[in-house]
């Protein structure tokens, strides 16, 4: 039989678990009786854990306290809330440099020898400030709840050219792409799927009443890296690229264009630019054969650039 203290340990491991345990289920897997249990809990919330008893079936579960009570993670659990905290220090959310790094500290100094040593692998590992604007957490914050809660949210929001509007939208999932926060949105005023920059939005509050949830036009990732890579330019084309998809997807990053295979050697690469000269030399620096499928001006001028280089080059002399 496990000692109070070990048991208590076990006890609040098993707990941690999001389900309702009943005290047969409890007894038996602490090899103790249903008073001995019960007794454990009250021990449990004594220490300050939410430990709640619910109706219906009954049980107990791990409830949200007033106060943070100590955590208990398994060393993979560990490993991975570390190598989190170092990336947050790098990250885009305001404020949460610091907090990453103090949590950080905190952590390693309880971690036994077995898993400081894996943690301190990834201390050799350079994490490079991700370079876009920061969003503040409490935006982030709200914005997230709206989308888990299917509530209507009002922002204020500044587009790319300055221009200030009010937006009803009924948010659908928050993307991060590494540089920059974006919200995937059905806009209620155009009815039509739209996606918003985090650090370009101000949330009104109280939100709006919930609402059903519509079917997103795409899988929320590849719909933003489509929104952001080409239909936020000027001028957008798609090519059809000698090359398996994954030799150019390795070239193009999330936020630069779209990759679609269409067989073993051949893929399509949808992406956008505000320069066409800037579109065309991009796509044929990736170093394969590739074709312009329109639209018309793009392939206007592939001929047009194809014509200026040719007459750069000095005429055979021979």
């Amino acid at each position: 039989m496990l000692e109070t203290s070990a048991r208590l340990l076990r006890l609040l491991s098993l707990l941690q678990i999001p389900r309702v345990w009943t005290g047969a289920e409890l007894a038996e897997r602490l090899e103790v009786g249903p008073r001995t249990v019960r007794r454990d809990i009250d021990k449990l919330r004594n220490l300050g854990y939410p430990v709640e008893a619910t109706s219906g079936v009954p049980g107990y579960r791990l409830g949200r306290g007033a106060d943070l009570p100590p955590l208990l993670l398994d060393d993979d659990e560990a490993v991975a809330v570390a190598v989190g905290l170092r990336a947050a220090a790098a990250g885009t959310v305001a404020g949460v440099a610091e907090s990453s790094v103090s949590a950080l500290a905190k952590l390693e100094r309880l971690l036994p020898s077995r898993l400081r040593h894996r943690v301190g692998l990834f201390q050799q590992v350079a994490v490079l400030p991700a370079g876009g604007p920061e969003v503040d957490p409490d935006t982030l914050t709200a914005v997230a709840a709206a989308c888990r809660d299917h509530q209507r949210l009002r922002f204020d929001y500044r587009g790319h050219d300055g221009t200030e509007t009010v937006r009803h939208t009924e948010p659908h999932r928050l993307v991060h792409t590494g540089r920059r926060w974006y919200l995937v949105a059905w806009d209620v005023d155009r009815e039509d799927w739209r996606t918003f920059r985090v650090d370009r939005l101000s949330p009104r509050v109280p939100t709006g009443p919930r609402f059903t949830p519509r079917e997103p036009p795409a899988e929320a990732g590849r719909y933003t890296a489509r929104s952001v890579s080409v239909s936020a330019y000027r001028h957008r084309a798609r090519f059809v690229i000698e090359a398996p998809a994954p030799v150019v997807a390795d070239r193009i990053s999330a936020t630069v264009g779209v990759v679609e295979p269409l067989d073993d050697h051949r893929c399509a690469l949808d992406t956008g630019a505000n320069s066409l000269d800037e579109l065309v030399l991009y796509v044929a620096l990736l170093g394969h054969r590739f074709t312009v499928t329109g639209p018309p001006e793009v392939v206007a001028h592939v001929r047009e650039l194809t014509a200026r280089l040719a007459a750069a080059t000095p005429a055979d002399s021979r």
